[in-house]
Parts: C-alpha cells; sequence; structure tokens
C-alpha cells in the first residue's frame, strides 16, 4: 500500500495558539484552570488536557469561586465572556480569524446592518459570533434557509471560518440574487481552504481518503464530506482503533488528511500504525501516544 499524507494536516495556527495558552498557564501554575466549553474539538487532546488537570466548564451555572478560564478557540457571546470575567482571571484563546469575523459583525450592527451567517447553526463559533448581532443575525447554511429569510436591504454576508468554500460561493450568490444590496466578505480561514484544497488533490490520485479528527469538528466532517463528493470512499476516525485494517489492505493508494484540531501525533500514530499493520505494534503505539503528547506539551510550552 502507498501511503500520501497532506501536506497541510493538524493544528492550524489558532488550535495551535489556544493549546499553547493552556500549557502556558500550567506551567506558570496558573490553578486550577478551566476552559469554557471544549478548548478545541478533538476528544484525544482534551482527554490528554483533562490529564494534566485541565477542567472543562459546560455552562453558567457549574461557574466556580475563582481560577483561570481559557476562552475557547471558537470564542463565546460578549455577554458569556463578561459573566465570566466577573469570578475568573481571563485568557483569550479565540482564534484571532474568529475574532475578526466577530468584529465584523459588531462594525456591520453597530452601521444599522442586518448579517447573513453561513455556517452551521449549532456549531460554537456560530454561536459566539451571533453574539454581536443582537437580534439582527441570520444563519445559512442550505438554500432552503435562504428562502425562509425576512427581507434584508442592508446587510453583510460573512462565513463561518472553516466553510466550505465552494458552497459558500454558491450560497452567497443566491442570496444576493434574492436581496441585490447586501455585501459579501468572505471570511473563510485560509488555512482551511488549503486543506480543503489538498484533500481534493488527494482524491485525484488515491483509492480511499483517511481523515482523522473529532467526529464533532465542523472542518474535519468537512473535508471528509469533500472526499465523498470527489467519489472516494472516506473513513473519518479519531484513533487508530477505529481504522478498519483488512479492509484498507486491499487498497493500493490511501491518502491521509486531519482536520485542524487534530495534533501531529495523533496522525503519526495512524501512518505508523498502518505501516506495521500487526497488534503487537499498535500495543506499543497505544502505550506511548501519552508520551508523544507530554513531549508535544513541553516543545510547545518552551516556545511560549
Amino acid at each position: 500500500m502507498k501511503i500520501k499524507i497532506a501536506k497541510k494536516a493538524g493544528f492550524c495556527m489558532g488550535v495551535r495558539r489556544a493549546v499553547n495558552l493552556v500549557l502556558k498557564a500550567l506551567n506558570e501554575k496558573k490553578i486550577p484552570i478551566y476552559t469554557y466549553g471544549p478548548l478545541i474539538h478533538n476528544p484525544q487532546t482534551l482527554e490528554l488536557l483533562n490529564k494534566l488537570g485541565v477542567r472543562v466548564l459546560k455552562n453558567m451555572e457549574e461557574i466556580p469561586i475563582s481560577g483561570v478560564c481559557i476562552i475557547r478557540a471558537h470564542g463565546i457571546p460578549p455577554h458569556e465572556k463578561e459573566k465570566l470575567s466577573k469570578k475568573f482571571e481571563i485568557i483569550d484563546g479565540t482564534c484571532p480569524r474568529v475574532l475578526k469575523v466577530q468584529a465584523l459583525a459588531k462594525k456591520a450592527i453597530s452601521e444599522g446592518k442586518n448579517v447573513v451567517i453561513i455556517g452551521d447553526k449549532n456549531h460554537a463559533e456560530i454561536k459566539g459570533i451571533l453574539g454581536y448581532c443582537e437580534d439582527k443575525g441570520f444563519v445559512v447554511n442550505s438554500f432552503e434557509d435562504i428562502e425562509i429569510l425576512p427581507e434584508l436591504k442592508n446587510y453583510v454576508i460573512l462565513s463561518q471560518t472553516t466553510q466550505d468554500e465552494k458552497l459558500f460561493k454558491e450560497l452567497s450568490q443566491a442570496i444576493l440574487n434574492k436581496y441585490p444590496n447586501g455585501e459579501v466578505i468572505n471570511t473563510i480561514c485560509n488555512a482551511t481552504e488549503g486543506r480543503q484544497n489538498e484533500v481534493r488533490n488527494l482524491s485525484k490520485t488515491c483509492d480511499s481518503i483517511i481523515v482523522i479528527g473529532g467526529k464533532f469538528s465542523a472542518n474535519t466532517n468537512r473535508l471528509a464530506e469533500i472526499a465523498k463528493k470527489e467519489g472516494k470512499k472516506v473513513y473519518l476516525i479519531e484513533k487508530v482503533e477505529e481504522i478498519p485494517i483488512e479492509e484498507l489492505k486491499k487498497e493500493k493508494t490511501l491518502g491521509i488528511t486531519a482536520g485542524a484540531s487534530t495534533p501531529n501525533w495523533l496522525i503519526n500514530e495512524v501512518v505508523d500504525f498502518l505501516k506495521s499493520s500487526t497488534s503487537k505494534y499498535y500495543k506499543i503505539l497505544r502505550t506511548f501516544s501519552f508520551l508523544s503528547f507530554i513531549a508535544f506539551a513541553g516543545q510547545i510550552s518552551k516556545q511560549a
């Protein structure tokens, strides 16, 4: 089997920055440390951070008396951030690309405009951006959503940073066709666009594609969707246990990519397992996965 790995796979700048902030806080003994919601959408990384003592706050009702709270990479609504700041030392881990979208939404509202966000309605990033839109923000994820939009006269179209580029253009044009007086600002992260282009290129030369990342990660799922649209069989996995090795042994060429929240040590683990494809070596890999993360954490901390 020939294995091809996407050049751009794994942690993007925003995710690396958020993880770096947590590790720096741990280094500085700022305890207890919490994140408001999952820091990133990768369960393996979150599990390992939990082993290092980082706890996840799921809602406002469970806020403890004090500590350090790190805002998740996806961002949160401003009223939630304000409430958290009354009890915590706040460290803002919001991705700079997401901060830009929040600022654009806030600016549009201040100018009396409506905001249309193309993205996943229930995604944490969208909920955070909507917090800056007051009651003038609308989310579109399909052509059906456009049909139920209210009349828009002066508005801005923004995007979730992990949105599919092609879908964004198609939906934006459909909205403009219905309500011509809108402004389109493409806020898709360039790292997202690069990963999407790479998975399209991989699909041209590979029999099937493995996408490594959290099942609840929007950008990871997007990569899987793109590969499927290219006519490829796709395996979306979070960990090596999910690899159907006997099935994959039949493939001549296998492409591997990973979501923006997937750590490099997990990608390496998958590749090593595919190369070895023996249960004995597999067990060794699982034994050393946590040690690999600790080594990675030490490297990141030195850069902080």
